[in-house]
């Protein structure tokens, strides 16, 4: 089965319009993931804006009891994104927060509760919406990777079963992977084990917060990966300075870096 066009998914006779949401630190630290995300939509048939007014989620605000600033984000969110079919982030945690979280802000708000639905992480969006089976072209990819489920990602987006519920395995990540030609998958022997980076808690506890990252980091080493490959580039942000830190040679690699065929560079 081809990948479903964009332009075939709108009711309307016009292409579907995409409003790529790239979350601040993405924005300063990691805009080669921005860039391969607009590939991949493009690739796909999607027309993609980025509208320059967007800004913070209000995440790290809400993490740190700032209400009004939450609010207000919420609010600003709302307003630049509520023209798009769809917005979509490669960033688990912020997506999360927008879907999941605005609603202790604004849930009276009728143009956040018609605009939520629309809100998809990258990889949610590849798989429940365009169905994606195969990839625009054809990726060689000839490593071991190790899986890092990212909490947000793990029980708010469903990216995967979390091990305490004790049902059946399933992985939206190693999923996708599958469409990416040598590709070796693995996972660490605590499969959705924190990275220790929580956002602001790697700030309020820092000794915690690296010794966290420092066993996620030998875990994935462990399963004699080279890269740890995830959809939250945080935790990978995380677990990358500890390894730079440490000198290790594994890299961490955010799963759309793989799926447009950049990874082999990074």
């Amino acid at each position: 089965m081809q990948p479903v066009p964009c332009s075939s998914l709108s009711e309307a006779p016009r292409t579907m319009k995409i409003g790529l949401f790239i979350p601040c630190f993405i924005n300063e630290l990691f805009p080669h993931v921005a860039m391969a995300t607009l590939e991949l939509l493009e690739s796909l048939g999607c027309e993609v804006a980025f509208p320059m007014e967007q800004s913070c989620c209000g995440q790290p605000l809400a993490n740190n009891g700032d209400s009004k600033g939450a609010c207000d984000a919420a609010r600003r969110f709302t307003s630049v994104f509520q023209q798009y079919d769809y917005v979509v982030a490669p960033s688990g945690s912020c997506v999360s927060h927008v879907t999941h979280h605005y609603d202790w802000y604004i849930a009276d708000d009728p143009a956040y509760q018609q605009l939520k639905p629309k809100v998809y992480e990258i990889i949610e969006f590849l798989q429940d919406v365009l169905k994606l089976e195969k990839l625009p072209k054809p990726v060689y990819f000839p490593h071991k990777v190790s899986i890092h489920q990212s909490c947000h990602g793990l029980r708010e987006l469903h990216h995967a079963s979390p091990s305490e519920l004790m049902i059946p395995y399933q992985s939206r990540l190693e999923n996708i992977l599958k469409l990416v030609d040598g590709v070796e998958v693995l996972l660490p022997e605590r499969r959705d084990e924190c990275c220790g980076f929580g956002g602001t808690f790697c700030v309020d506890e820092p000794e915690l917060s690296t010794a966290m990252g420092e066993d996620r980091v030998a875990q994935h080493e462990a399963t004699g990966a080279e890269y740890i490959v995830g959809a939250d580039p945080s935790c990978l942000m995380h677990m990358g300075g500890i390894i730079r830190h440490q000198g290790k040679r594994i890299r961490p690699l955010h799963i759309v870096e793989i799926l447009t065929g950049r990874g082999a560079g990074a």
